[in-house]
């Protein structure tokens, strides 16, 4: 009798049937979690890299003279404009609404070479544009380097299931910098 019962235990012990279905009812989960994490922080990175590509799109659109071969003068409303319809038509290059981009919580603080140095000449509302302001800390008797700044935020939206990511959107900010180009 005694023999039977260690004869049935030890059929138990080494009988496995069953057992892979738990072990991938336990780690399947746990993976696609990570999967899907992958793939939405993969989407974010993406679209960090265009909104800053959109950025320096328009500081570089900005700091450059707005007609060259034009006879009139230029107005830093003109110069704004520029880097203003080059960031949403960078945007819009890589798939993403300019209408969603909106100006920093807290603008950067640039000394202004001239004027104001303040955000947004003219009626641009969506980003944060100054001009021209120094980019650079000016020392006892040098003069600074005046540039364009362009910086605004872009919203990003997790979907991560049972994490506290999921549906949490998240503000992606964008800056660059450029020296403004002679006439």
């Amino acid at each position: 009798m005694r023999s039977l019962r260690l004869n049935v235990l030890r059929e138990i012990i080494r009988e496995t049937r069953g057992a892979e279905i738990a072990e991938a009812a336990a780690v399947l989960p746990l993976m696609f979690m990570i999967l899907l994490g992958i793939f939405w922080f993969g989407q974010a990175f993406s679209m960090y890299g265009a909104i800053t590509r959109a950025a320096q799109e328009g500081a570089r659109a900005g700091a450059v003279p707005y007609c060259a071969t034009c006879g009139g003068t230029n107005t830093l409303t003109q110069y704004a404009n520029n880097a203003a319809a080059a960031v949403q038509n960078s945007l819009s290059a890589s798939h993403l609404d300019p209408t969603r981009a909106r100006p920093p919580l807290v603008p950067p603080v640039f000394t202004p070479c001239t004027g104001s140095g303040a955000c947004n000449p003219g009626a641009i509302a969506n980003m944060c544009i100054q001009m021209p302001v120094q980019l650079s800390n000016v020392s006892a008797g040098a003069s600074g380097v005046c540039g364009v700044s362009v910086s605004f935020r872009y919203p990003f939206q997790f979907w991560l299931p049972f994490t506290s990511l999921n549906n949490q959107q998240v503000w992606m900010t964008a800056s660059a910098r450029m020296r403004t180009e002679a006439h």
